[in-house]
């Protein structure tokens, strides 16, 4: 082959090289395209878990738990409260209660301060150095949580319920102090009592019970009399504790009330609203009256 052919034949192989070329740097762009608009693994993995920020220096200012060092007479009323439910959640006497970690906070009638026992209650045991809380509204006739803490309303309970939100993770959000997450109760649902009654909701509860050794949860339910959801909510938790409002509170609604719960449970009572004076039981009182 003489040097005129080899050049033809160089200059028609040219074409199939260039084509080479073009391929392996399309082919990279594309891999570069395809990473940048998939989501790495990781990130799929900490989408869950939503931060929502609390002013916890607003709450402080309206008479709730302080998470800051100031050794206020709330702090030291809710250190009391907490102590007995954290003996019977993890002590001797848990054994004997079925999900003794859960603790459901209700009332006998509206008004009483069931949410603003439950945030604080809530409040104190995420100051706990080891355990973990979670804040579940499961009033989901009249959700007050969110609310209360000044917080826009989010998918909860019921979308979860219904298999709008397709894990706990996706309705569980993470707050600005640690150890503390809330999950809100979502939307208005017209068979709420039939949700909360299902096998989902049971194994939810198993769920918030069992995953986290650690961890408490506090669940703020509707008031006891009067009202469906409660009561199946009362065969879910380990322990109760019935808000009743000093001077307001009939004893006979407060009979009635206790009634609707488990006899299983380990059933406490907070005095809200309390006008005494004495330091030593201003504000709330805490007497247990479940198992020995």
């Amino acid at each position: 082959m003489n040097s005129i052919e080899k050049a033809l034949q160089k200059k028609n192989e040219q074409p199939e090289v260039e084509d080479l070329k073009k391929s392996s740097i399309e082919q990279a762009q594309k891999v570069r395209v395809d990473e940048k608009s998939s989501p790495r693994k990781d990130s799929i993995e900490n989408s869950d878990d939503s931060e929502i920020i609390i002013n916890f220096e607003n709450l402080g200012n309206k008479g709730f738990v302080s998470t800051n060092s100031e050794r206020l007479l709330i702090n030291e009323e809710y250190r009391e409260i907490k102590r007995k439910l954290l003996s019977n959640a993890f002590g001797p006497l848990s054994k004997s209660l079925n999900n003794s970690n859960i603790i459901m906070v209700t009332s006998s009638r509206p008004g009483e301060g069931k949410t603003f026992t439950a945030i604080n209650l809530a409040l104190s045991i995420a100051l706990e150095q080891d355990k973990t809380v979670l804040l579940v509204d499961a009033d989901v006739l009249r959700p007050n949580v969110m609310k209360t803490l000044e917080l826009e309303n989010k998918e909860g309970l019921i979308e979860y319920l219904l298999g709008e939100a397709n894990s706990i993770s996706e309705i569980m959000c993470k707050t600005n102090l640690n150890n503390f997450k809330i999950i809100s109760a979502g939307k208005s649902h017209h068979l709420s009592t039939e949700l909360l009654a299902s096998e989902k909701m049971k194994d939810a509860v198993e769920e918030f019970a069992n995953r986290y050794t650690d961890r408490v949860v506090i669940v703020d339910t509707p008031p006891l009399l009067g009202i469906n959801e409660t009561a199946v909510l009362a065969n879910l938790a380990g322990q109760a504790l019935v808000v009743t409002e000093e001077s307001k509170t009939k004893l006979m609604d407060l009979q009635k009330a206790v009634a609707q719960l488990n006899p299983d449970m380990a059933i406490g009572f907070v005095v809200n609203k309390s006008e005494r004076g004495s330091s030593d039981n201003a504000g709330y009182g805490y007497y247990y009256a479940g198992k020995n």
